[in-house]
């Protein structure tokens, strides 16, 4: 079993963010107060604070511009296709839109990048074998 890790991100809405983190990511809500929510991200702590969003940078991967900083979970492929599935279902817009990733290559996967309410970057991926998951 692989540690939790936990990572507490802003948000500029709470209730935007329970809509998103609780309604369309389906994630379980934890403890909460007036300024932050935690959430439970498939068995990992997400925190959402009510705080200003820092400056964000994008670096070229694969031929497309991945937002710098993201965050996200390594899925299995039926989960990684019914999580862009919910996601087109509630109308997410994506920055880059689910793809395999280094087809044939080391590390092959597939990949998405979608933005929550706050502007906060996401990348879901999932590998086929997941022994490729730092493959080189």
């Amino acid at each position: 079993m692989r540690p939790a890790f936990h990572l507490a991100i802003p948000v500029d809405d709470l209730g935007a963010a329970r809509a998103f983190y609780g309604g369309v990511l389906g994630c379980p809500q934890g403890r909460d107060s007036d300024t932050w929510v935690d959430w439970d991200l498939r068995g990992h702590q997400l925190v959402t604070h009510l705080a200003p969003r820092p400056a964000e940078a994008n670096n070229p991967v694969d031929g497309h511009g991945v937002p710098v900083p993201h965050f996200g979970l390594v899925l299995d492929v039926a989960s990684f296709h019914e999580l862009a599935g919910r996601l087109r279902a509630a109308g997410t817009a994506f920055v880059i839109e689910p793809y395999l990733r280094f087809e044939g290559q080391p590390g092959e996967q597939w990949t998405m990048f979608l933005r929550d309410p706050a502007g906060n970057a996401l990348e879901f991926k999932a590998f086929a074998d997941e022994s490729q998951l730092f493959a080189r």
